[in-house]
């Protein structure tokens, strides 16, 4: 089975948007291969699709409408803890508890926050939910304006407010804001929620499958066609669909992140939505999309953010520093290359 997936990931949950195909050949199915069955849905604004796949010829130890229920109810839980689309939900009520007041936190959020200060403090800072309101100073969040360059003044002085250091987790189990910051979880927690779904699944007694959210992935096992994974890489274009490489996944996370899709251009400059929090400004390298394979999805959610704010360079040396598996697709002139971590030749195909 090949999944093929865009190599652009935009940041807010209500332009997220991912082509997902799966691509197999026409035919009558042969009789050795084992049975599988799929299901989909929708969720954190986006969409998930899910096959699973038997152990040869046994059965599956669930129905796939019981499957289905335990699905649902864990996205529903993830989004009711995560999003910041529901007034009521666990993060929101964080971002308006006051400063300096700790908190106590559902161990998902308390682990999300974990991983999102390590990838934080591990990169630099290129990776920050706290980036929010910056994103939206440039209009590329949920507060829509007109298409404009943020004056200097007011982009340093939001950004002086900001920073995931602002966010103590001394204290096991809560979280203490020690500045006025507002959290975003939109880089990691659909990477988070596929590894929720894919514990369910295995919980069920399931080992094969691939689980997919808005085009995070995660996989174990083998395909319907009792072989490893296949995910092709989309080559960056706002036209059609060509695939630039292909990877075999067994039991990893994948993330992809692009920057070729969502911008907005002033007197000839081109602007990405893709805002560096450590500068406060849009991102102005070659790096045209980051795929990050990790143990987790949430770790490639995080680390593909990461990596694409920091750059070609500075993006293998945290590829290479944490050893992950990094595929990026770098403009060149009129074309586009390919640069990999040390790692990604382990999953990449001939």
């Amino acid at each position: 089975m090949k999944i093929f997936i865009h190599t652009c990931k935009t940041r807010s949950a209500l332009l997220t948007s991912f082509l997902f195909l799966c691509l197999l050949q026409i035919g009558c199915a042969r009789t050795d291969e084992p049975a599988s069955f799929k299901l989909s849905g929708q969720t954190m604004g986006t969409t998930y699709h899910i096959t699973v796949v038997s152990d040869g010829g046994s059965k599956f130890p669930v129905s796939e409408e019981a499957l289905h229920e335990q699905v649902d109810n864990e996205l529903r839980f993830i989004n009711q803890t995560m999003s910041t689309y529901i007034p009521d939900s666990e993060l929101m009520l964080f971002n308006a508890a006051p400063v300096g007041e700790l908190i106590a936190v559902s161990q998902p959020l308390r682990e999300v926050f974990e991983l999102s200060d390590f990838i934080s403090r591990e990169s630099g800072g290129t990776f920050d939910v706290t980036v929010g309101p910056l994103v939206n100073l440039w209009g590329f969040g949920p507060d829509k304006h007109e298409d404009e360059v943020p004056d200097a003044a007011v982009i340093e002085e939001l950004k002086a407010r900001l920073g995931y250091a602002n966010l103590d987790l001394s204290e096991a189990g809560a979280v203490r804001k020690q500045g006025d910051v507002k959290v975003d979880l939109s880089a990691i927690a659909k990477g988070y929620g596929v590894d929720r779904v894919a514990s369910v699944i295995e919980k069920a007694g399931i080992q094969h499958y691939m689980v997919e959210i808005g085009g995070e992935i995660r996989t174990r096992g083998h395909s319907p066609r009792n072989t490893p994974w296949v995910i092709a890489i989309e080559r960056p274009s706002t036209v059609d669909q060509e695939v630039f490489t292909t990877v075999r996944l067994e039991q990893a996370g994948m993330a992809t992140s692009g920057d070729y899709r969502n911008y907005f251009e002033k007197d000839g400059k081109r602007f990405s939505h893709t805002i560096n929090p450590v500068t406060g400004y849009p991102i102005e390298h070659n790096l045209a999309s980051v795929t990050v394979i990790a143990p987790t999805a949430a770790e490639a959610d995080g680390w593909a953010t990461a990596i694409i704010v920091a750059g070609v360079e500075k993006g293998l040396e945290m590829a290479e520093k944490q050893k992950l598996a990094v595929y990026m697709i770098v403009k060149e002139n009129e074309g586009f290359a390919e640069r990999f971590s040390s790692e990604f030749s382990k999953f990449k195909q001939p």
